[in-house]
C-alpha cells in the first residue's frame, strides 16, 4: 500500500483543476470577473504536480543517504520514468494529429518534434490538443536533471539539513529571477525561455525541500534537523487551515496583483508573482498528506479508494482532455469563447473520465508493471502524473 495515499488524491484534484481552467478558456469564462480569474488561476494544478514530483522522486535519494544505503540506480530510475511517461504520451500525440481536424496534413517535422517531445525547442508551438504538453517537456527536463541534483544534495559539502535547504532556497531564487527575465529581457530568445525547467525549478525545489525534511522525520539528526520537522507537523496538524490559506492565496493571486486573467503572464512582475503564489498554494496543499496524522479524518478521506483512483488515472486525464475539448467543438455547433461553462465542463469531464479509464487500463497500467521493480531504499515508487496548462488557443 502507498505510504502516503493522500498524494494520489492530490494528483487527481490537480488534474481536475487543470481540466477546469482549460474548459474555462475554451468557453471564454476568463472574462467573468474575479470568478473567471480564479478559474484561470487553477493552472496552479501544474505547481501541485511539480511539487509532488520534486518530493516523490527525490525522496529515494535522500532516504538512502539518511540510512547509509546505496543511492538508487540512475539507469533504473530513468527506465522507470520513460516507461511511466512515454507510452501514453505517444498514444496522445497520434490521437491529436489524427483526430483533430486542424492538424490534418501535419508534416514529418511536426510528427517528429512532437513524438520526440522537443516542440518547445524547435517551433515553439504545439498542434491543437497537445498544447498542454509544454509542462511534460519541463517535467522530463527535471527527470534528467534530478540524478545530478540529488548527487549534489547528498554530497558531504551539504550534508546538513540547513545547508540542503539553503541550496534549494537558492535554486528557488534563481528560478524566480529566470521567470522575471523570461518575461522581459530574455523574451526575444523564443517561447521556450518561459516554459523551460529553470523558470519552474523553484516548484520542484519546494518538493525536494519537503523530501529533505520528511527524511529528517524518519531519521532525526539532532535539534537542527528536528526543528523544520516540528514546523511542518504543526502546520499539517490543521489541514483545514492549510486549505483555507491556500484558497486565500489563490484568490489574492487572481486579483490584479497576478495580472489580468490570461494563459501567459504579460510582464516580468506578473510572472514572478504567479510563480511565488502558486508554490505557496501547492506546498500548503501537500503538507497535510506528508506530515499530518495518518489516523485523522482528513487522512482517511484523502485515502478513499475513489479519490485515489482519480489520482491513478490523472495522467491519462491530463493527456486526453484537451483532445476531447477540440473534438467536441469540431463535431458540434459550439462556438469557442462563447459557451456555457458548466454545460461544457460536465460533457468534457464525463467523456474524459471514460477515455482516461480506458487508456489507463490498456496503456498505462501494462507498461507500469514493466517499470516497477522493488525499490531497494524501501521508499514507494513514485508515479507522479505530469500535468500542464493550456498555453495557446
Amino acid at each position: 500500500m502507498h505510504r502516503l495515499p493522500g498524494l494520489d488524491t492530490l494528483r487527481g484534484l490537480a488534474a481536475l483543476a487543470v481540466l477546469v481552467t482549460h474548459v474555462a478558456f475554451w468557453c471564454g469564462f476568463y472574462d467573468a470577473g474575479l470568478l473567471g480569474a480564479v478559474a484561470q488561476r487553477l493552472e496552479v494544478g501544474v505547481a501541485i504536480f511539480f511539487v509532488l514530483s520534486g518530493f516523490l522522486l527525490t525522496s529515494p535519494w535522500i532516504v538512502a543517504d539518511r540510512l547509509g544505503r546505496r543511492a538508487p540506480s540512475t539507469r533504473s530510475y530513468l527506465r522507470k520514468r520513460a516507461v511511466r511517461v512515454l507510452p501514453m504520451y505517444w498514444v496522445t500525440v497520434v490521437a491529436a494529429l489524427l483526430l483533430v481536424e486542424v492538424n490534418a496534413g501535419a508534416d514529418a517535422a511536426t510528427w517528429r518534434d512532437n513524438l520526440l517531445l522537443v516542440s518547445m525547442f524547435t517551433s515553439g508551438e504545439y498542434p491543437e490538443g497537445l498544447s498542454q504538453m509544454w509542462s511534460l517537456s519541463t517535467e522530463v527536463m527535471f527527470y534528467l536533471a534530478l540524478p545530478f541534483l540529488a548527487l549534489v544534495l547528498t554530497s558531504r559539502r551539504v550534508a546538513t539539513t540547513a545547508r540542503r535547504l539553503a541550496l534549494l532556497a537558492t535554486l528557488t531564487a534563481v528560478s524566480w529571477v529566470w521567470s522575471w527575465a523570461a518575461a522581459g529581457p530574455l523574451a526575444s530568445w523564443g517561447p521556450w525561455v518561459g516554459l523551460a525547467l529553470p523558470g519552474f525549478l523553484g516548484w520542484f525545489a519546494a518538493g525536494m525541500a519537503l523530501a529533505v525534511v520528511e527524511a529528517d522525520r524518519r531519521v532525526p539528526r539532532g535539534p537542527e534537523s528536528t526543528r523544520p520537522v516540528r514546523w511542518c507537523e504543526n502546520l499539517a496538524a490543521a489541514p483545514g487551515a492549510c486549505w483555507m490559506m491556500a484558497g486565500a492565496v489563490l484568490v489574492v493571486a487572481s486579483t490584479p496583483i497576478g495580472g489580468a486573467p490570461g494563459l501567459v503572464a504579460r510582464t516580468p512582475s506578473e510572472s514572478v508573482v504567479r510563480a511565488v503564489f502558486y508554490v505557496v498554494v501547492a506546498v500548503l496543499l501537500v503538507l497535510p498528506s506528508v506530515f499530518g496524522d495518518p489516523r485523522s479524518t482528513y487522512a482517511r478521506v484523502m485515502a478513499s479508494p475513489a479519490l485515489r483512483h482519480l489520482g491513478a488515472i490523472s495522467y491519462s486525464l491530463f493527456c486526453c482532455h484537451v483532445i476531447v475539448l477540440a473534438v467536441l467543438f469540431q463535431w458540434t455547433d459550439l462556438t469557442i469563447f462563447d459557451e456555457n461553462l458548466l454545460m461544457i465542463l460536465a460533457i468534457v469531464l464525463g467523456i474524459s473520465l471514460v477515455v482516461s479509464e480506458i487508456t489507463y487500463r490498456l496503456v498505462e497500467r501494462p507498461f507500469q508493471r514493466l517499470g516497477r521493480p522493488a525499490d531497494p531504499t524501501g521508499t514507494p515508487a513514485a508515479a507522479t502524473a505530469p500535468s500542464a496548462t493550456h498555453t495557446s488557443s
